[in-house]
């Protein structure tokens, strides 16, 4: 989040409250497709009930932070991408509970402080911090700056590592448990994943939106808070033991489709997207 404050103005921030439409589209695409497709997957794919639920509750999570480095090697709208995150993570304060009871058939409570705590930490405060020094130190962000998105992208790999790592004994015991269903588990997280990022990019195209909007709704509807899921997961699903497991492969699945597709963009830049007000 350092390295995306560092790349943003002040003058970013005012252009994308211009277009308030925008972010709106971005949260109810987050909290319509991903919980809709993550129990219809759930349901199609016929998981075993620990995964089944596993996958509803981080396809209902929020979008992750991730998605605002993956907005920026994407040259997408990162600024945009950022505000989403933002709503959508103070939206599952009530979103996330809601829709994972309804469609997992189980109440998920969720920490309302400490989700607004962590998004201050994680998300507006390096923010804040990068900004700042985009605006009074030029000369020292021009001189990180090129270094700015491989720093991300390791940061990401490390992340995907320690959940999968502290998931260890998870993946241990499910070989003896459900081993014959690993396989269609990792199918379902990849379609999930997959299945966000193509119908966010068709619901922005639908609303008309230009391309650069188009890929950033893409994003953010593609990549869950992965992690938010798998300490939810653990703290209230304690009779399914094998329930944090999708959301741990989530964080890496949607951060290797992400970043293929941000590869594919960053190749094919799109046009500065027009005045959406």
């Amino acid at each position: 989040m350092l390295g995306m404050g560092i790349t943003l103005s002040v003058d970013d921030f005012e252009a994308v409250l211009k277009i308030p439409r925008a972010i709106a589209a971005g949260f109810f695409a987050q909290y319509l497709i991903m919980p809709f497709l993550g129990w219809s997957i759930a349901n199609a794919l016929k998981l075993e009930t620990p995964f089944a639920v596993g996958l509803i509750l981080v396809a209902c999570c929020p979008g992750g932070t991730a998605s605002n480095v993956v907005a920026y090697l994407a040259r997408a709208n990162v600024a945009l991408s950022v505000l989403m995150t933002m709503a959508t993570t103070f939206g599952a304060i009530f979103m996330t509970p809601l829709l994972t009871k309804w469609l997992a058939g189980e109440y998920v409570p969720v920490p309302a402080w400490g989700l607004f705590l962590s998004t201050v930490k994680i998300v507006l405060a390096p923010l804040v911090i990068g900004v700042t020094l985009n605006r009074y130190v030029p000369r020292f962000v021009k001189f990180v700056l090129p270094v700015a998105p491989l720093i991300s992208v390791l940061t990401i790999t490390l992340i995907c590592a320690s959940i999968i790592g502290g998931s260890f004994e998870i993946l241990r015991k499910s070989k003896t448990g459900i081993e014959g269903s690993i396989g269609i588990l990792l199918l379902a997280v990849f379609l999930l994943h997959a299945g966000g990022f193509f119908l966010g990019y068709l619901f922005g195209k639908i609303l008309g939106y230009d391309k650069i909007t188009c890929r950033t709704i893409s994003i953010e509807v593609g990549m869950q808070n992965s992690g938010l899921g798998t300490a939810l997961a653990k703290a209230h699903f304690a009779s399914l033991p094998l329930a944090p497991l999708p959301c741990a492969i989530s964080a890496t699945f949607h951060s290797v489709i992400g970043s293929i597709l941000a590869g594919i963009w960053r190749m094919r830049p799109a046009k500065s997207p027009k005045d959406l007000s």
